[in-house]
């Protein structure tokens, strides 16, 4: 039987890292997905000759010498991936009813920019910038840097939440939203969410926000040539069902065709919850598996993929947060009346550099509780009533985004949509949770997932180590990889450029 050093379990953007790294450093890399296309939450599809993102809109810090562009070289990624960026005076616009604020990219402009909406407030804005960029230059590995301790955030970030920040900044209540405006980026909520995923998220993007032009599978597509030409292995269409152990660790996977894959090493790219129920072995207690089990997790999406007629809409270079409420905080507590109190409305970058769109995103919260009811169907297969339901709710959505872009929808010549039982179903998130397991400043360490389990040649990767989006993945993939090479001979190598 053919033996792997490290069986990576799905193929999402922090599997297919993990698998680059290993491979890179001469390790037999098998790399197991479920799909028949690889890449989790970089996945595409097709719709009526258009070309959708599903889960990585836009991506920031790719510029020069800035922390994503560092890792795109480090993962050769710089010729495979085509930019396009977006509105340097406003990437993204904050639309509170009837008010609009942009965020500019650049820490002057962005201070000039709210300072123009906010003229008393200067001080206060420079003083949140200033405190973001603390934030972050504190966390080694967002930064590069050596690792001497096992402390890899600032512990002031991880016990405050996001809005007790915020109202530290400024008494002034319309600023205190602006600043927390996009917090669909990651599933904020109010009291809960740590500082330090708002404080690094803003640095990302304010220095820097593009768009991936031709679909983000280009990311997955690049990696998946590299891991080959290392010489890893990476199968489609290869469910794991169960991973086997003997009295002390792990020794292989069961895949759902009955064929067995022996292992020296596994690595996850699934949600813990997932994970736990694949293995069957006393080396995972009971006291793990409940705590693992019972954790929160980020609330889920309803999503409708547009497709504009030619010609139609001009290109539209921001990334648009609308709320129908006076409180940014709290759209996940909707009920079916209100729904929804906010969505996020963004283009897609016409691959011809176009000054008009052919298509679009509109995105907006939805609990799991409501597609509960057909949790036991599957893709294509989940009956009328499902499709009455998915009908209604674009009716709904569409309308919403009529208010704020009048005459859009007579420009759109058709469209189709996603509920959270998609997102379950392709990414295998719990719930079709949108950020994985929801990090709580109340309880920092058991909303904390390590990369080690209580099995000792089990690791995990993903968006729920360290934290989610493109950088957080790609920081956990580290993490992950240091299990194996040593953290500081990691850095060394991205440092130098592989």
């Amino acid at each position: 039987m053919n033996k792997y050093d490290v069986i990576i379990i799905g193929s999402g953007l922090g599997g297919l890292l993990s698998a680059y790294i290993l491979s890179k450093n001469g390790m037999k890399v098998l790399v197991l997905e479920k799909n028949n296309q690889i890449g989790g939450c970089l996945q595409t599809f097709t719709y009526a000759g258009e070309k959708f993102d599903t889960g990585m809109h836009y991506i920031g810090s790719v510029e020069d010498g800035q922390i994503l562009y560092r890792f795109f070289k480090y993962f050769s990624l710089l010729n495979d991936v085509n930019l396009r960026k977006l509105d340097t005076e406003a990437y993204d616009t904050i639309s509170i009813i009837d008010k609009t604020y942009d965020y500019a990219m650049g820490f002057d402009r962005f201070i000039d920019k709210m300072s123009g909406y906010f003229p008393n407030e200067r001080e206060n804005i420079k003083n949140y910038i200033n405190k973001i960029n603390l934030i972050a230059s504190k966390s080694p590995l967002y930064n590069l840097n050596e690792i001497n301790s096992q402390v890899l955030l600032n512990i002031d970030s991880i016990k405050l939440s996001v809005n007790e920040f915020i109202d530290s900044i400024t008494t002034n209540t319309e600023l205190r939203k602006v600043l927390a405006g996009n917090l669909p980026l990651y599933g904020g909520i109010k009291n809960i969410t740590p500082l330090y995923i708002h404080a690094l998220i803003q640095k990302f993007y304010i220095n820097s926000a593009y768009r991936i032009v031709g679909g983000s599978d280009s990311i997955s597509k690049s990696l998946y040539k590299s891991i080959i030409g290392f010489g890893g292995k990476v199968l489609t269409n290869s469910e794991v069902v169960k991973i086997n152990c003997n009295t002390e660790k792990a020794v292989s996977v069961c895949l759902k065709n009955g064929e067995i894959l022996e292992g020296n090493s596994f690595i996850s790219n699934m949600h813990p919850y997932e994970i736990l129920r694949m293995l069957d072995t006393h080396l995972i207690r009971n006291a793990y598996r409940q705590r693992i089990t019972s954790l929160n997790n980020t609330i889920s999406n309803f999503t409708i993929y547009i497709k504009f007629k030619p010609n139609t809409v001009k290109y539209y270079n921001t990334n648009f947060y609308h709320y129908n409420t006076p409180d940014v905080w709290g759209c996940e507590n909707y009920n079916l009346e209100n729904w929804p109190c906010n969505f996020l409305f963004m283009h897609q970058a016409p691959k011809d550099n176009s000054n008009y769109a052919t298509s679009a995103v509109l995105i907006a919260y939805m609990r799991f509780e409501e597609v509960e009811k057909w949790k036991h169907t599957f893709v294509k297969n989940r009956g009328n009533d499902y499709k009455e339901f998915k009908i209604n709710k674009s009716k709904i959505l569409l309308n919403e985004l009529e208010k704020k872009f009048p005459g859009i929808n007579s420009n759109i010549e058709s469209y189709t949509c996603s509920s959270p039982l998609t997102y379950r179903d392709y990414t295998a998130t719990k719930d079709g949770s949108m950020y994985g397991i929801l990090r709580d400043k109340n309880s920092p360490i058991q909303s904390l997932v390590s990369q080690k389990t209580k099995i000792p040649n089990l690791f995990m990767t993903g968006q729920n180590i360290n934290s989610h989006g493109i950088l957080g993945v790609t920081i956990g993939a580290l993490i992950t990889c240091a299990e194996y090479l040593g953290m500081n001979y990691l850095i060394k190598q991205i440092k130098n450029g592989g």
